[in-house]
Order: C-alpha cells, then sequence, then structure tokens
C-alpha cells in the first residue's frame, strides 16, 4: 500500500468527532527539488504542504514556526510536533510523508497521532 505522489494540488481530509471533517488546501512536494524547498522562504502557507517521501526535517532558513506531521504509508499520524526555524527534526521510524503547516493550526485541524488522514488530488 505505499504510495508514489507527484508535485501538485489537492486536499487534505481529517476525519473528526461524530462524522465531522475537516478539508484544507494541500500541495504536494513529492520531487526531489520540491522537496528540498519546502516552505523555505514562505511567510505562510494556505493549508498545508505534504513531502514525500520524508522521514524527518529541518527548519534551517524558514521564517516561521511550523507544525509538522510524521505519516507513515498507510497515512496514519505517527506524531505531531510545533518546531522553530532552525531546528534540526528528529527521524521518525516508520515515517513515509511529512505534513507541514504553520504552527498552531494542526490541532484546530484535528491532526494527532493515530488518526488517518486522506488526500485528495486534482485532476489535471
Amino acid at each position: 500500500m505505499g504510495r508514489r505522489f507527484r508535485d501538485g494540488r489537492g486536499r487534505l481530509v481529517v476525519p473528526g468527532e461524530g462524522g465531522a471533517v475537516v478539508t484544507v488546501p494541500l500541495e504536494v512536494a513529492a520531487s526531489y527539488r520540491a522537496r528540498t524547498k519546502g516552505l523555505l522562504g514562505r511567510d505562510s502557507i494556505e493549508g498545508a504542504m505534504l513531502l514525500s517521501p520524508a522521514g524527518s526535517v529541518h527548519t534551517f532558513g524558514m521564517r516561521m514556526p511550523i507544525d509538522v506531521a510524521y505519516l507513515d504509508r498507510h497515512l496514519t499520524v505517527l506524531s505531531v510536533r510545533t518546531m522553530r526555524p532552525g531546528r534540526l527534526g528528529r527521524p521518525r521510524l516508520r515515517s513515509r510523508h511529512v505534513l507541514e503547516a504553520e504552527a498552531g493550526v494542526m490541532a484546530g485541524w484535528g491532526v494527532r497521532v493515530g488518526v488517518v488522514v486522506r488526500l485528495e488530488f486534482e485532476s489535471g
């Protein structure tokens, strides 16, 4: 059930309590070049960015603190951390994908350990 993604856009779908669902804009960085750039040089992001494949991240050169969620190959959240600029995140065992977003937003979306997120992609 391993997944390969392409650079592009889509939506991150987070299941919530009582059947509620949160959907946020998603940017996908799957190529080496896109993953290397990530959120570097940005002051903000609308929604989230998925880095894939990825097992760890750093925030050297970042302008803002970010929330980081490590996902396994089934898109189950393994860990969620907030990282300030200039930090090196520890690699996470079993992590295949990393979600990044502005600091503080993931808790509001319901992104927490054990949640299985879904990705929807725009065709074309």
